[in-house]
């Protein structure tokens, strides 16, 4: 192999390895992304029954990690207390998070979920 090759070849390593090295330093410096997720639930019973255990398992699959779940115990600490189920589901970014709730899966069950409670839910991102 001439000179100009093994050049070139390197060259090309080179850039492909810092191409991938600087793909992963930008991917860790993007913040983690939180739903917040307030739900006033009219039918307990069928909420938990049909709703509660398959859209866990959606978030789950899409990487979210539960910080609160369900029914907890709340402490007002200015204003008045949140009556609603109050639950904030950490996810890597705030694309993940926007695609799981945009997601056809979510969005299909939701309807579920819809017949057994009225839902507000928001996203914000973390601090880096």
């Amino acid at each position: 192999m001439n000179l100009s090759a093994k050049l070139a070849g390197s060259v090309l390593l080179g850039m492909t390895v810092g191409g991938a090295v600087t793909q992963a330093i930008h991917a860790q410096a993007r913040p983690p992304a939180f739903a917040v997720v307030e739900i006033d639930v009219s039918n307990p019973e069928g909420f938990q029954k049909e709703y509660s255990p398959n859209a866990g398992k959606i978030m789950d699959a899409a990487g979210g990690k539960y910080l609160t779940r369900g029914p907890s115990r709340k402490v007002s600490i200015d204003g008045e207390p949140v009556k609603p189920t109050t639950v904030i589901i950490q996810f890597e970014n705030l694309e993940k998070a926007q695609a799981v709730f945009g997601s056809g899966e979510y969005r299909e069950h939701r309807k579920i979920g819809d017949k057994y409670a009225k839902f507000r839910i928001w996203l914000a991102e973390g601090a880096t």
